[in-house]
């Protein structure tokens, strides 16, 4: 993401991957903020690798099994015709093991709180 755009700004950034330039610092700021949780995602990650250690699985085959069932989960990103919520539903199974740990875990009070926490973070970049 750019913010001010400037077409050799853009332009660099195209070839690296992809530029987004912003209209303004509002909307430069709620991408920061959305930016704040990737290492959040990785710690997710990481503590499924330790819940399955613990379960008794090898260090080695849970990072590698969590590392690629995300890889190959964040490929499906790439699918712009689906929105998220329809790649979401497109990986549950109704009573299945997804739609169980989205539902217990991942409760309006969990969504609630991590909204809460970005608009805490949104309001410091402000």
């Amino acid at each position: 993401m750019t913010y001010p755009s400037h077409p050799v700004v853009d332009s660099l950034f195209e070839h690296l991957g992809g530029a987004l330039p912003v209209a303004d610092e509002t909307a430069f700021n709620v991408f920061s903020a959305v930016t704040g949780t990737l290492t959040t995602h990785y710690r997710y990650l990481a503590t499924l690798t330790s819940w399955a250690v613990g379960h008794g699985v090898a260090s080695g085959d849970a990072d590698r099994y969590v590392r690629g069932l995300f890889q190959e989960v964040g490929r499906a990103l790439s699918d712009q015709t689906r929105t998220l919520q329809q790649l979401a539903a497109d990986h549950e199974t109704p009573k299945g093991n997804n739609e169980r740990i989205r539902t217990t875990w991942f409760t309006p009070a969990n969504s609630e709180a991590l909204t809460q926490a970005l608009d805490d973070l949104l309001a410091d970049l402000e």
